[in-house]
């Protein structure tokens, strides 16, 4: 089996606070601590029960590998807009349709690595998941089990800081 990686080489847009774009450079640019800003989406998908469901990063990532993270999460590529980058993302990360998701959130996220302007969306699904190679699989997780997981290394810091933004005061 091929070792995956990311493609450092990947063209991604260069927004302002607004999301405007501005500008590009690849991957490599924006994970190097450049602090170029670019657009990512993020996908919370539920399941009937109020469960959240993680994917488990793989060990090849660039960024926080082996750690539970939001389901689905990717860069918006140069020349694609928001509602396609999470329709793409949602279904080659987990085989899902996600026109029914509702953004919920855009914000600001910066670590010594990236600078990314997040497009946080949920959606309630019952249709089966099916995770790709770009995840080392997944599970849903209760809310009281992802707050008993926050600050324990198991969960990736954006995930922890976003859960807490959104969904901090989500029934128990």
């Amino acid at each position: 089996m091929a070792i995956m990686q990311d493609n450092k080489e990947e063209l991604l847009p260069i927004v302002d606070l607004d999301g405007n774009i501005i500008g590009a450079a690849t991957r490599g640019e924006c994970h190097n601590g450049s602090n170029l800003l670019h657009p990512v989406v993020h996908l919370h998908v539920f399941n009937a029960q109020g469960d959240l469901y993680l994917q488990k990063r793989p060990e090849w990532k660039d960024i926080q590998p082996g750690k539970w993270d939001t389901a689905v999460g990717g860069h918006v590529d140069f020349g694609e807009n928001i509602h396609a980058a999470l329709l793409r993302e949602a279904q080659e990360e987990l085989g899902i349709d996600a026109k029914d998701a509702e953004l919920i959130d855009k914000y600001e996220f910066t670590s010594e690595r990236e600078h990314e302007l997040i497009f946080a969306h949920k959606i309630t699904t019952s249709t089966d998941i099916t995770p790709s190679a770009e995840t080392d699989g997944g599970k849903f997780w209760t809310l009281q089990d992802i707050r008993d997981a926050i600050g324990k290394g198991v969960l990736t810091p954006n995930f922890e800081q976003e859960f807490v933004r959104l969904f901090s005061e989500e029934q128990q």
